[in-house]
């Protein structure tokens, strides 16, 4: 008996396992001339959901910089798709293209999925894919910053400290998606972000309303309690990194009354910072809470932080 096949199904181009990643689709192009790379496979890995990210391209020649954005959500939760409510979409994205830069959205991991540092493996994944495929994306390789939001912030933090220099490189950099390749950035710019998991330690977690059921964030990504994993919580700590080698410029935007992570945090990453020669720029949100609540700017907020990145991409 002769096995049929579907229709345009080629066998040949079937592997087992899956690729560790997928080349980029052809882009939709919108009626502004913006193309449009939408749920491209940046990273694989056997019983895990792929890892997504989404693409926008200015309308023009290119190849423009690009800024890899973070989502936030405590590890446990968000999108790439969305930024925190109180920011819209369209206010981020428009300002970021308005300015000539492209812009990377990207998932990653979560902690009851995997814990740290599959999320650090997964943004550092991104960017090696970002540079892999810069000439399709019209991207220009050399010149990648990320901005990230709360736990997106935290990492984003990371990924502009750890690099070839620190202890421990190879194991925090991954080998996912592309596999190899340079991870540094241009620029960070960190909202709101963890920065020291050991002095947190001691900070109590909002209540969640009744009924409502929420992993503590740190111990999730974790997989323990600092107490018991305080070499794991100084490993996922930006301040451990920041003497390690030249850091990149950072701008870091808290909320002064920031229930949920301190300002003291980002206080403590921009000393950090500091002493080790580093540019960085700490931004007070008066009276505002996590995720920028009560702050009555929020469109000036995003505009500062975009004039940051143009001047360390798109004018270096």
């Amino acid at each position: 008996m002769t096995q049929s096949h579907p229709a345009g199904l080629d066998l040949a181009d079937m592997t087992w396992p899956p690729p560790p990643y997928r080349s980029p689709v052809p882009p939709v192009t919108d009626e502004d001339g913006v193309r449009h790379f939408d749920g491209v496979t940046y990273a694989t890995t056997p019983g895990y959901r792929p890892r997504l990210l989404d693409v926008r391209v200015p309308a023009g020649d290119g190849p423009f910089p690009a800024v890899v954005w973070i989502h936030g959500g405590g590890w446990l939760d968000g999108d790439r798709r969305y930024p925190p409510p109180t920011v819209p979409a369209a206010l981020l994205h428009g300002s970021v293209l308005a300015a000539g830069l492209a812009l990377v959205c990207v998932d990653y991991r979560h902690s009851l999925e995997a814990p740290f540092p599959a999320q650090l493996h997964d943004v550092k994944a991104a960017i090696r894919y970002v540079r892999h495929f810069a000439p399709v994306l019209g991207i220009d390789a050399d010149r990648v910053a990320v901005w990230g939001e709360s736990a997106g912030g935290h990492l984003a933090a990371l990924a502009g400290l750890v690099g070839p220099a620190c202890a421990d490189a190879e194991a925090l950099e991954g080998a996912h998606g592309v596999g190899a390749g340079d991870t540094a950035v241009r620029a960070v710019v960190d909202w709101y972000g963890v920065s020291d998991l050991v002095a947190l330690a001691g900070h109590p977690v909002p209540a969640m309303p009744s009924g409502v059921e929420f992993p503590d964030p740190y111990e999730a990504l974790l997989g323990a309690t600092v107490a018991r994993r305080p070499d794991l919580a100084r490993a996922a700590s930006p301040v451990t990194y920041a003497a390690d080698a030249t850091p990149p410029p950072f701008l870091l935007v808290h909320g002064t009354r920031d229930g949920l992570v301190p300002y003291s945090q980002s206080e403590a990453l921009a000393g950090a910072l500091a002493g080790a020669g580093g540019e960085v720029t700490l931004r007070p949100v008066e009276d505002a809470d996590h995720i920028f609540l009560g702050a009555p700017d929020i469109p000036g907020i995003v505009k500062e932080s975009v004039a940051f990145l143009v001047r360390h991409l798109r004018d270096a």
